[in-house]
């Protein structure tokens, strides 16, 4: 494995280790995840410690909800404890990111359910990879009536919606898609939230020549 201290620093294991550790969160090059090492140790050691305790804490207690799929810290999170919400409304969505995002427009009172993932043919990911047989166990909640399906407007999340269209039609239930809104290429978790509402409100249903 490439390390990405300089040479001065080559025996220090711990180090190395922690640069390592960063460089695998998403965005966070070798310089960046250097950079974030060395302040934490220099000027924050207390940050640091709080850090490392909130990722074991959260690694160890985090789990899925056995409804939405979501991240949650009980069997079933909050929001699918939520009575006051509408039943028929299930909307699909591709990451826990992404649910927040819908979550901070304020204008969708249904239901979720969060893939944990997209198809990505050139990654290995195929739809049938989706976990399909828990989605539609959700599904078969006699009260859904409609699935909103908010996977992104890339190729993957196209992939994903024509996948989890066909199979969903064959439950007999409405399917309806984002709104263009969201621009070609855009994921909900960098779209702002005006945006992400009117697409959501301005669903539209899926016919048979819609992919």
């Amino acid at each position: 494995m490439t390390r990405s201290v300089p040479d001065a620093f080559e025996g220090l294991d711990p180090l190395v280790d922690l640069v390592q550790a960063f460089k695998r969160l998403p965005g966070v090059g070798p310089k960046s995840a250097q950079r974030l090492a060395f302040h934490l140790l220099q000027n924050d050691r207390q940050a640091a410690t709080a850090l490392g305790q909130s990722l074991l804490k959260a690694v160890a207690e985090i789990q899925h909800c056995a409804r939405c799929n979501n991240f949650c810290h009980s069997q079933v999170c909050s929001i699918c404890s939520d009575t006051r919400r509408n039943p028929g409304l299930l909307c699909v969505v591709e990451t826990p990111a992404d649910l927040a995002a819908i979550e901070n427009t304020q204008t969708y009172r249904g239901y979720y359910y969060v893939l944990m993932g997209r198809a990505s043919p050139l990654d290995g990911v195929h739809p049938e990879s989706l976990d399909w047989p828990k989605l539609s166990e959700r599904l078969g909640d006699e009260s859904v009536s409609e699935v909103i399906l908010a996977t992104n407007f890339t190729n993957e999340g196209e992939a994903t919606a024509v996948f989890l269209t066909d199979r969903i039609r064959r439950l007999g239930l409405k399917v309806s898609r984002l709104a263009r809104g969201v621009p070609l290429g855009g994921e909900l978790e960098y779209t702002d939230p005006s945006t992400v509402a009117r697409a959501l409100l301005d669903r539209r249903q899926l016919g048979n020549n819609d992919f």
